[in-house]
């Protein structure tokens, strides 16, 4: 079900994360700058790491990131289609999903929430990102599924395959 969800709350980032140009060159365009979290959000989610002891390096859009390890394949742009193995929690430790240990999960990087849209590409084929969103960038002030409104969302993922 938080797979749907997932991809359900991402359709707004499909249509207006990625354009393609039509031309010979096909050019991906995604400013993944181009929101930025509020600073109450940003702090909130310092906050939350300082106390879990957690280093991480602040992106420009407000999420946080760690490389376990950059991987040396392709880099993601945000239009490309991701394979992933991936475990989401909320910072109390409850996990709310998470790709069984001998699945994976695949589709479009740009009809996944934002906080993903912006942290994956941070890393090649074979490498993995602690990822810690902010709610903006995650499922913002609605409820998803067992996913509190207005959540923190923390993300261990290991970019599998890119398209």
């Amino acid at each position: 079900m938080m797979k749907k969800l997932l991809f359900c709350f991402g359709l707004i980032s499909l249509f207006t994360g990625c354009l393609k140009n039509t031309g010979s060159e096909q050019k991906c365009t995604y400013d993944p700058c181009g929101a930025k979290a509020p600073s109450s959000e940003i702090q909130a989610l310092k906050d939350t790491l300082a106390n879990h002891g957690i280093t991480a390096t602040e992106h420009c859009s407000g999420l946080f990131y760690a490389i376990e390890e950059q991987g040396t394949g392709v880099a993601p742009t945000a239009c490309s289609i991701v394979t992933v193995k991936y475990k989401g929690t909320l910072p109390n430790g409850t996990v709310f999903d998470q790709t069984a240990t001998d699945k994976t999960y695949t589709n479009y990087l740009s009809s996944l929430i934002r906080g993903w849209i912006n942290g994956i590409p941070l890393i090649k084929t074979g490498g993995k990102i602690h990822l810690y969103i902010p709610p903006s960038l995650g499922y913002g002030n609605q409820q998803a599924g067992t996913i509190p409104a207005n959540s923190i969302l923390f993300f261990d993922v290991e970019l599998v395959a890119v398209q």
